[in-house]
């Protein structure tokens, strides 16, 4: 879980994960000036702490590096703020346990209807139908989410995607999954009931513009990787 200030959610968040489904809940903390640190420890998670804010990427970089070290075998990550429905985590591990998938993504938009009664915002909803249709095109997908703050991986796709190469900011998302694309991981998406509230992290339009542009800037360098002599590190596998 990539928390800031999440301290009005992680509750129920935590309580909502079937019993069973997980060995471990690892909390990333990125320098919250609330008490989810407190609260995180009080529920017996594994708490990491950031002394400074690093941004949302730098967040699931220590995420994805503390469970390797833990000896995950499945990861899935899940903003702890309860936009997502935490109920489906089982779910996502078993695509991957099957041999099915090796990345799930939880789709918050199953139907129109369904994410706008949701709370999702027009504006939001109408710029992640664009943007995913032009990355489901551009990367030979058909996810109904790119977007999703809900994300399953098998230990493998963790040990191979040069993550730590990618940005610290929200584009970590999108070049992940063009990683991903990239290694010939099989990519699938199971339905995820979103919510949107107060409470709920949800960044600025503004701030979804500058994402947006970064993200096709990740498909650009996708295809320069791919079609020119001019590689990028992001796109090549670890020595």
């Amino acid at each position: 879980m990539p928390a800031y200030n999440a301290e009005s959610t992680l509750e129920r968040t935590i309580a909502d994960i079937p019993e069973g489904t997980v060995d471990e809940i690892i909390l990333v903390d990125d320098c919250s000036s609330d008490g989810t640190v407190e609260l995180a420890r009080s529920l017996g998670l594994t708490v990491i702490t950031h002394e400074t804010n690093g941004g949302y990427g730098a967040n699931q970089k220590t995420c994805y590096r503390t469970a390797l070290e833990r000896g995950a075998d499945y990861v899935v990550m899940i903003h702890p703020d309860y936009q997502y429905d935490s109920r489906v985590v089982g779910a996502a591990i078993e695509f991957i346990r099957l041999g099915i998938c090796d990345v799930v993504m939880g789709s918050r938009i199953r139907t129109r209807r369904e994410a706008l009664d949701g709370g999702m915002p027009v504006w939001k909803y109408i710029a992640n139908r664009c943007l995913t249709t032009l990355e489901n095109v551009a990367l030979g997908q058909n996810l109904g989410d790119f977007h999703s703050g809900f994300r399953a991986y098998s230990r493998q796709v963790l040990e191979t995607i040069p993550f730590e190469k990618n940005s610290d900011d929200f584009v970590f998302d999108s070049q992940f999954l063009a990683q991903a694309v990239h290694f010939g991981f099989r990519i699938g998406d199971v339905p995820v009931p979103v919510r949107y509230f107060d409470e709920a992290s949800s960044i600025s339009f503004r701030r979804c513009i500058t994402y947006g542009l970064a993200t096709l800037g990740v498909l650009g360098e996708f295809y320069r990787h791919r079609c020119t002599p001019w590689k990028s590190d992001r796109f090549t596998a670890e020595a």
